[in-house]
C-alpha cells in the first residue's frame, strides 16, 4: 500500500473536532467555491510568520500604541525573540543530526522520527519558535491590535501545517508516533 493511499485512509478515518478551520469546508460565494484543504502543507511556516509580522506592523501603524518605555519594551521583546530563535534553531539542529528533512511542505520525506533534545518538550519546536518571535514582535510594536497576530498564526499553523503533518507522520511511523504524541505536547 503506497503512502498516499495510507494517508488518504487515515484522513477519511480521522475526526478533527474543534479545529479553528473546518477540514473539508467549502465556502460558497455565489459561483465561487473555496476548499480550505488546498492550503494544507502549501505555504512554508516562515512565510506565514513573515506575512503575519507585516500585517501586525501595518495594524500597529494604523492604531494607537501603548506608552511603554523603549528600554523595557525592547528588552522584553529581545528576550522573548531569543527564546523563540533558540527553540527553532534547536529543532533544525535535531533534524540535521537525524538526517531527516526540514522542509515543512514535504513531511512524507521524513526518514526518522526525532524525539530527543528539544523534541522532548514540544513536538513542534520550530513553530513554537516562530510563534515566540511573533509575540516578541507584538511586544516591540507595543500595540494591543498587534496581539491577535500570533494567535492567528498559531491557528493557521495548527490547521494547515501541524494537522496534515501529524496525519503523514502517523502513516509513516505508526505506533511509535502515537506513543510520542501521547508523551509530548503539540506546543508546550
Amino acid at each position: 500500500m503506497n503512502l498516499r493511499k495510507r494517508v488518504d485512509d487515515l484522513d477519511k478515518a480521522a475526526s478533527f473536532v474543534g479545529n479553528a478551520f473546518p477540514r473539508r469546508s467549502t465556502s460558497s460565494l455565489g459561483p465561487i467555491n473555496v476548499n480550505f484543504r488546498t492550503l494544507e502543507l502549501k505555504i512554508p511556516p516562515p512565510a506565514v510568520a513573515v506575512f503575519a509580522a507585516i500585517v501586525m506592523w501595518g495594524v500597529s501603524r494604523a492604531t494607537p500604541s501603548w506608552e511603554i518605555p523603549a528600554l523595557a519594551r525592547i528588552g522584553v521583546a529581545l528576550a522573548i525573540a531569543a527564546i523563540g530563535v533558540a527553540f527553532s534553531v534547536s529543532g533544525v539542529i535535531a533534524f540535521r543530526r537525524a538526517k531527516t528533512t526540514i522542509n515543512p511542505t514535504t513531511p512524507e520525506a521524513a526518514s526518522s522520527l526525532v524525539s530527543s533534545g528539544v523534541y522532548r518538550a514540544t513536538r513542534n519546536p520550530m513553530y513554537v519558535g516562530l510563534l515566540l518571535v511573533l509575540v516578541a514582535w507584538a511586544v516591540f510594536l507595543s500595540s494591543g491590535w498587534a496581539l491577535p497576530g500570533p494567535l492567528v498564526f498559531a491557528a493557521y499553523i495548527r490547521r494547515f501545517q501541524i494537522t496534515p503533518e501529524e496525519r503523514v507522520l502517523s502513516a509513516l511511523f505508526g505506533t511509535e508516533y502515537s506513543a510520542y504524541k501521547a508523551r509530548v505536547r503539540r506546543w508546550l
